[in-house]
């Protein structure tokens, strides 16, 4: 199974029901896939404008009570800092999974790197600690995925998925 795609259905067992995101390689398959299995499940799929409407959609979302996700990459993941310091604060259980890509601003979507590290525990204003976990193969993408939304409920707290490309785009076997 592709790394991207056990994220994605791993979400859906994890309890998932509201995904909101624009798509941004290399992170589009989790939306793509998650397109298909939501609706099976009586959950909701959005694909929004941009990353900015994306990460408050699913702020939205979970205040509603739904357990929510969104997908990114780097130059997404920056846009979507304000929302995320404000999810932060108010304490809104949400995943964020961002597939990490080479370079800075739109950089190069079709190579890995893991430059968005710092970003990810301390790219937003405020005082904060995030929980940050990250996958080096499809089966731990698949495993802390269901540990993201388990820590986002349980700290109240946004979780963020780290990945990259590779880990994102390798098909290995997955024990579901």
């Amino acid at each position: 199974m592709q790394g991207n795609i056990s994220c994605a259905e791993a979400a859906i067992i994890a309890g998932c029901r509201f995904f909101a995101a624009y798509p941004i390689t290399p992170a589009s398959e989790i939306g793509e896939r998650l397109s298909e299995l939501l609706p099976k499940v009586g959950g909701k799929f959005m694909q929004m404008e941009d990353e900015i409407a994306s990460i408050n959609a699913i702020i939205g979302a979970s205040w509603a009570g739904a357990k929510a996700m969104t997908a990114t990459s780097g130059p997404g993941f920056s846009l979507m800092q304000e929302g995320i310091g404000y999810a932060f604060m108010t304490e809104t259980p949400c995943v964020i999974v961002v597939v990490q890509r080479v370079g800075p601003a739109t950089g190069q979507a079709s190579k890995g790197a893991q430059g968005n590290f710092y970003q990810s525990r301390w790219g937003t204003h405020g005082d904060y600690s995030a929980i940050v976990l990250s996958p080096n193969s499809a089966q731990e993408m698949f495993d802390l995925t269901i540990k993201a939304f388990n820590y986002a409920e349980e700290y109240r707290t946004p979780v963020i998925l780290l990945a990259d490309e590779l880990t994102a785009h390798i098909f290995e076997p997955v024990e579901v």
